[in-house]
Order: C-alpha cells, then structure tokens, then sequence
C-alpha cells in the first residue's frame, strides 16, 4: 500500500512539475498589454470634441439660468433699497414676487444641471465604447493575447500601451476628419 501511494505521488509529482516547467515558456510567448483608460479618457482628441459640443449645446440654457438669476438679483436689491417707503400691500406684493422668481430660478438650475448630467453620461458612455473599441482594434492589429485596464496595481512601461493607443486614436481621429 505505501508503494502504490509512493508510485502515485510521484507520477503527480512528475505530471506537475512538467506543466509547470512548460507555463514559463507559454507565459514568454503571450504578449500582454496594460492600458490606463481615465488618462485615455482625458487625454483623447474625441472626449475634447464631445465636452465642447455639450458646452456649445447648452450654452443658451446657461445664459438663460443666469439672466433670470440677475433677474431676482436686481429685483431683491430693488426690493431692499425701496421697503422702507413702500405700503404693506406693496411690500407683500414684492415679497411674493421675489419668492416666485427664487423658485424659478432654483427650477431652472435644477433642471438644467440634471439635463447636463444626463447628456455628459451619455457622450462619456459613448466615449468609452469608443476607446474601447480603439482599445481592442489597436491590441488585434499589435498581436497582443491581453489588455488589461482598470484594477491594475502596477504595471511596467515594457507592458503600458496607453501612449500607443493614444497615437493610434489621435491618428483615427484625424484619419475620419476631426
């Protein structure tokens, strides 16, 4: 019985020490790459291109938030410089008023940094389907067997390709007309 139990820890033993002498040869041959997709994300042409267009695009809302704001501004110093000669009539009047145009103001900020946040998701997501599809065409046309991005703790500069993939989208980007 010890010799058959000897036999099989040796044959496994054995079958063991094989694959692991052949994984370091394998690992040699993977090439792998490591890319920091926030510094893509910052650096990229396109991400430049789509935050301008979201500031041109709510660029007339923002100035209509801020006219109403000088709005309520003027009126509440209007409102503070005349009180003392104003009827009680008047002064409710104005407060009323006052407190509408503060409402209203505080709507509209609402409502267009809520649409401003919806419509930043939206192009940051369909930028980062779009680095990662750089990303994964610029690893296939490289023969890279693996990218890893996000969660990495450390990698060298033999295995970072964000530089790389930066050039490669900056020349994609300027290949479709940007």
């Amino acid at each position: 019985m010890n010799f058959a139990k000897r036999t099989t820890f040796s044959a496994v033993l054995a079958v063991a020490l094989m694959l692991t002498g052949g994984v370091p040869a394998m690992a040699q041959q993977l090439k792998i790459g490591v890319v920091n997709v926030p510094a893509l994300m910052q650096r990229a042409p396109q991400g430049a291109v789509a935050m301008e267009a979201l500031e041109e695009e709510f660029r007339p809302r923002q100035r209509e938030v801020l006219a109403k704001q000088q709005e309520f501004e003027a009126l509440s110093e209007k409102v503070q410089r005349d009180v003392a000669v104003m009827g009680e009539t008047e002064r409710r009047n104005a407060e009323k008023e006052l407190r509408d145009l503060q409402r209203e103001v505080a709507r509209l900020q609402n409502e267009f940094q809520e649409d401003l946040n919806l419509r930043r998701n939206e192009e940051l997501g369909n930028l980062q389907r779009a680095l990662l599809k750089e990303v994964q065409d610029y690893a296939s046309s490289q023969g890279f067997d693996l990218v890893v991005g996000d969660g990495v703790l450390y990698a060298s500069s033999a295995v970072n390709i964000t530089e790389s993939v930066l050039k490669a989208m900056e020349a994609n980007f300027q290949a479709a007309g940007n």
